[in-house]
């Protein structure tokens, strides 16, 4: 970014990344670690956007690069040693402020405000010495000039509104003593008590039984109803995200697979990875007369990524691409109004494949 472009911090830049609606503009976005063993490419050149007051379900396997994304978004890659520090490229427009090009303190200063996440782990988040008051107080206070008292009492009452029973007395309570259940939820009163505009959930409902996570997804959705926030979802349980996502995003191995709403992802899937997990899914509103069909093979290293179309070691149509599949990285292109995918496939040929063998088994 130019000199010319930037402007005192609280007075975010000209949005030129973003087109106008896009609260959240990821662009191009890539995010190496050096190894010993080689450069690991987590995430490959993600692009995808956000608006205010809609949900983002990002899914995939294990691996493909999702909790990488949010941790770019979120500037907490910026950490270690320099031998084992990220290379991150691209950039993140969030509200017309560029993040990537920002300082660690500007983007700090967003954290917890602006944006805020919860972690998948809310145990391993909160710090097991502080009482759970003690780091939602820390959290309010970093951001706005009030008392102790003031904070405590906000914090208290955000507790109340996310579900804690007896939040003045919980309040006071260390991590070790909350559930599963109760953690994650104060994890979200942590995240929220500073009404931030986008909040990224990580596996908000990992580990915890179908009935809380009912509660949690509820949750969320509730409050994002209130703050109006962007919401980016994160999950391998597409379960989740249909409950709640408003676009899909499909990745593999660090890149883009497959984008668009999540009714058309999930009614007319065009990837032939996005048709591996739906068809890996148990479905309640259908009689299954065969076992579920997993993907086969295992998701790719990220340090030696296969040439050309990386899902094509485990693709069962990639010899119908004329070798292709081996060589060229597929480039996402539109196959309805904002539905992108990145595949070699003809769309007769993915056409037909759908209609014949597809869509009658899932």
């Amino acid at each position: 970014m130019n000199a010319a472009d930037t402007e005192p911090y609280g007075a975010p830049v000209l949005n030129k990344g973003a087109a106008p609606g896009e609260f959240l503009a990821v662009r191009d976005l890539k995010v190496h670690f050096p190894t010993d063993d080689g450069l690991v490419k987590s995430v490959d050149g993600l692009t995808f956007s956000l608006e205010k007051g809609k949900t983002l379900g990002i899914v995939g396997e294990s691996g493909s690069g999702k909790s990488v994304t949010s941790l770019a978004v979120m500037g907490l890659h910026r950490t270690g040693h320099t031998r084992s520090k990220p290379q991150i490229s691209g950039e993140i427009w969030l509200d017309g402020q560029e993040l990537v090009s920002s300082s660690p303190e500007e983007v700090r200063r967003l954290r917890g405000q602006k944006m805020a996440m919860i972690f998948q782990d809310p145990l391993s988040a909160m710090h097991p010495y502080y009482t759970i008051g003690n780091q939602i107080v820390e959290a309010y206070r970093i951001h706005n000039k009030v008392t102790k008292q003031a904070a405590r009492k906000h914090a208290i009452e955000m507790l109340d509104r996310v579900g804690i029973p007896q939040p003045d007395k919980r309040v006071d309570n260390h991590p070790h003593q909350f559930s599963g259940g109760m953690r994650q939820r104060a994890m979200i009163a942590m995240a929220l008590i500073n009404n931030p505009e986008l909040l990224i959930a990580d596996e908000p409902t990992t580990a915890l039984d179908v009935t809380v996570q009912a509660q949690i997804l509820d949750l969320i959705r509730d409050l994002q109803k209130e703050f109006g926030s962007a919401v980016i979802m994160i999950t391998h349980d597409l379960g989740v995200v249909a409950e709640v996502a408003d676009d899909l995003l499909v990745m593999y191995a660090g890149r883009a697979a497959e984008r668009g709403s999540a009714e058309k992802v999930f009614t007319e899937p065009q990837h032939p990875y996005t048709w591996g997990l739906l068809g890996s899914m148990p479905r309640m509103d259908r009689d299954r007369t065969d076992r579920l069909n997993p993907v086969k093979g295992t998701p790719p290293s990220l340090i030696n990524v296969p040439s050309g179309c990386a899902f094509h070691p485990r693709c069962p149509y990639a010899e119908l691409n004329g070798g292709s599949s081996e060589t060229v990285v597929p480039e996402l292109r539109e196959v309805g109004a904002g539905h992108v995918i990145a595949c070699h496939l003809a769309d007769t040929e993915r056409a037909r494949i759908w209609t014949e063998e597809i869509e009658p088994k899932l």
